[in-house]
């Protein structure tokens, strides 16, 4: 998961915001891109649990010069599709925010 350290998995699972925010610096260190996107969650339609329901899905934009933004969504269990989509949308809306 480009780097991210064994602890922090440990520490906050891989659907969280610091994973999030690791992915995405890592995916710009790690590319010739200025704006990278990393999104981790539990699409279903198993997986979840107590804490972290299917649905719960973590977005981060790195961008060169800039600091990192997050988001997290909470969408409910309405589909593997439909949660994905969300975090595209999510994704998008983040990426069109960071180049204004």
């Amino acid at each position: 998961m480009l780097g991210i350290p064994g602890d922090v998995l440990a520490d906050y699972g891989a659907v969280s915001e610091p994973v999030a925010r690791m992915m995405a610096e890592g995916a710009l260190e790690a590319s010739r891109a200025n704006i990278a996107v990393a999104i981790t969650g539990v699409a279903g339609p198993g997986g979840g649990t107590r804490m972290k329901p299917v649905g719960t899905v973590h977005v981060a934009c790195a961008r060169e010069n800039r600091a990192v933004v997050h988001e997290m969504l909470q969408t409910g269990d309405i589909g593997r599709e439909g949660v994905r989509l969300a975090a595209m949308e999510c994704a998008l809306n983040q990426i069109r925010m960071q180049m204004s």
